[in-house]
């Protein structure tokens, strides 16, 4: 999916047109949002407002964050939801067992290959996120999306879209110099804007 979604072929629009795409899209994977798409997108982008009024990158970001659910909408080829939201992790090594439905990894040929079952799998440890192939979804589809357009946000911005979905921790997390730049901000997203840590 990476690949065939990474051609960013699909359809050309600006960015309130994607968040309309949205208008009828409920995250079914959010227990705490039983809203369309585009409020959330509204309300997380005014809450950091609030928040951070002088930083308008971080008000763009919380209003693009879920963009990539997109990839639920018909013309960008109606993938089912168990393959754009939810929880994202790293792939290449153990499946940690905080993931949710972490009992279905069982059935994933991954789980039995001895490449991949260790706490570090085909990874360095302390090798850091940046480095890390994580699994697919609206996150990764989205990152995709701003690098391919060539965006001016600054790298915390990006850091923010590609992991807002992935909260678990592992041996390579040990961070690099932009991780730690932009965890300064992930926390206050995960926290306050996106949905609750467990």
């Amino acid at each position: 999916m990476r690949t065939e979604y990474g051609k960013l072929n699909k359809m050309e629009m600006g960015i309130w047109e994607c968040c309309e795409l949205l208008n009828d899209v409920i995250d079914e994977s959010d227990p705490d949002l039983d809203e369309p798409q585009i409020e959330h997108l509204l309300q997380t982008a005014e809450a950091i407002r609030k928040d951070y009024p002088n930083e308008d990158w971080m008000h763009l970001t919380g209003l693009i964050h879920d963009l990539g659910k997109v990839l639920l909408h018909p013309g960008f080829g109606e993938l089912p939801q168990w393959a754009v939201v939810g929880d994202t992790f790293p792939v290449g090594c153990a499946f940690d067992k905080s993931i949710v439905h972490h009992k279905y990894f069982e059935e994933n040929p991954d789980y039995h290959n001895s490449d991949y079952n260790t706490k570090s799998g085909v990874y360095s440890e302390g090798c850091g996120l940046n480095n890390v192939m994580m699994s697919w979804g609206h996150d990764d589809y989205m990152y995709l999306v701003a690098k391919g357009n060539n965006t001016t946000l600054p790298p915390a911005a990006l850091f923010i879209i590609r992991y807002h979905s992935f909260y678990g921790e592992a041996s390579f997390t040990i961070p690099t110099l932009i991780d730690i730049d932009s965890n300064l901000y992930i926390e206050p997203m995960h926290t306050k804007y996106c949905c609750s840590i467990a």
